[in-house]
């Protein structure tokens, strides 16, 4: 008896899968493999069921021979161990990055003799209904706020963007590529204070509220289902702070960052250049104490960044803090750098982790952006944060577009370098 194998990514079961199913039938007995979680975040959307409990979903279907985890996005594993006469999948991976799985599903049947079968996908308003079901459940506080932790757990190293906008947070949410056979996204959104004050015109000194800071995320949120990390800055004083973590974690944001630094925010890149004074090690874990003893939930993450390395105070006394930060009861360290080498960084890495096997390590290669992220990973690296990357690509863009309008005094030497404002609009979701 031939066997056909499927895929399956997703928490429910509507229509459109039980039609490939019951197409699958027609061939022979069908087995049905679950996407791994940790290969499933890599270009799909993150399940909000566990392993186990998609792989029982499955088992309840009728006339299913066996259900597995896949654990490999090339299928390499099933075909190497099962050699199933046929693999069936929607006509959804014909073209776009899922495309580069297809090709080589298809060249490993042909080594073989099986054969490739894509079913028109299922397009009707149930199956969008169910669809929709996901996405805003996958946005809800609950769910996505506790999604960092778990992704720390899953990934070898999580990668947020910055984002500063609706338009920038749908760009962070549906980016997928293809490179070299793997597929690949952002793991979560980095809600930068310098971006976000530079967005509204205003000098990145804590002058843009947390009020209007907090819009921002809700306009980012309402069209996203990633984790949000947010740029807390400095916390400000220790009885605003309180406030400011029951506030995000009520939202569903699932960390914040601050720095241990007092007084007017100047950025970190200006260094020694101009006057920063950083803070105490008792007074800055005091109010990591106080954050945390204002949590709800264990979801939510204080971040503790640490400008040592930044105010060239030296390693030592960079290491000293971040042991007496995570006693406070900081949940990550964050280690900051303006060098374009990236040595003191791997530096303090590697002498952290001597120390300290498992609390999470964040860094933000601006300056030093020659490193890789399995190059940090490898210093036991947790959380890479391209921190500014959106903003300074658009601006010398948009002016460029500005400064060729008025020469020309007109739009037609711009257009080859503009996105159809078509393409644009479809990133959006209509109800």
């Amino acid at each position: 008896m031939s066997f056909v194998y499927t895929c399956f990514t997703t928490d429910i079961i509507h229509e459109g899968h039980l039609n490939i199913i019951n197409e699958a039938k027609k061939y022979g007995d069908v087995i049905i493999g679950v996407l791994a979680d940790k290969v499933m975040v890599r270009f799909n959307r993150f399940p909000t069921l566990e392993e186990s409990e998609r792989v029982e979903m499955l088992r309840s279907i009728e006339g299913i021979r066996d259900v597995i985890i896949q654990k490999d996005l090339m299928y390499d594993s099933v075909i190497d161990d099962l050699h199933p006469d046929y693999i069936i999948h929607g006509d959804n991976w014909v073209s776009g990055p899922m495309k580069a799985i297809r090709d080589h599903v298809e060249m490993r049947l042909s080594e073989y003799g099986g054969k490739l079968i894509d079913v028109p996908y299922t397009y009707n308003e149930n199956v969008k209904h169910a669809d929709d079901k996901i996405k805003e459940k996958l946005a809800m506080p609950e769910y996505r706020r506790k999604r960092l932790r778990q992704l720390i757990r899953l990934c070898p190293v999580v990668k947020a963007i910055e984002v500063h906008s609706g338009l920038t947070g749908l760009i962070a949410e549906k980016t997928v590529v293809e490179n070299n056979g793997e597929l690949d996204q952002f793991d979560a959104m980095w809600i930068s204070s310098l971006c976000d004050s530079t967005a509204k015109g205003k000098p990145d000194i804590e002058l843009v509220d947390m009020t209007s800071r907090f819009r921002t995320i809700d306009d980012v949120m309402e069209v996203t289902t990633k984790p949000v990390i947010f740029d807390g800055d400095t916390g400000g004083l220790i009885e605003h702070f309180v406030y400011t973590v029951r506030s995000l974690e009520r939202m569903g944001v699932s960390a914040i960052i601050i720095e241990d630094k007092v007084g007017l925010k100047k950025n970190s890149l200006f260094g020694t250049e101009v006057e920063q004074t950083q803070d105490t090690i008792e007074h800055f874990s005091e109010k990591i104490r106080a954050g945390k003893k204002v949590q709800l939930t264990d979801d939510f993450m204080i971040i503790a960044r640490i400008e040592s390395l930044i105010l060239e105070k030296g390693m030592e006394d960079a290491l000293t803090r971040a042991k007496a930060f995570v006693e406070a009861g900081a949940d990550g360290i964050m280690i900051h750098s303006r060098k374009k080498d990236p040595a003191e960084i791997l530096e303090f890495c590697d002498k952290f982790r001597m120390e300290d096997k498992d609390t999470p390590i964040v860094v933000v290669p601006s300056s030093f952006n020659s490193v890789t992220e399995a190059e940090l990973a490898e210093h036991g690296v947790n959380i890479v944060i391209y921190a500014n990357q959106l903003t300074r690509s658009a601006f010398p863009a948009m002016e460029q577009t500005a400064k060729d309008i008025l020469k020309y005094h007109r739009a037609l030497e711009v257009d080859d370098r503009l996105l159809p404002i078509k393409d644009i609009i479809s990133l959006i979701d209509e109800l």
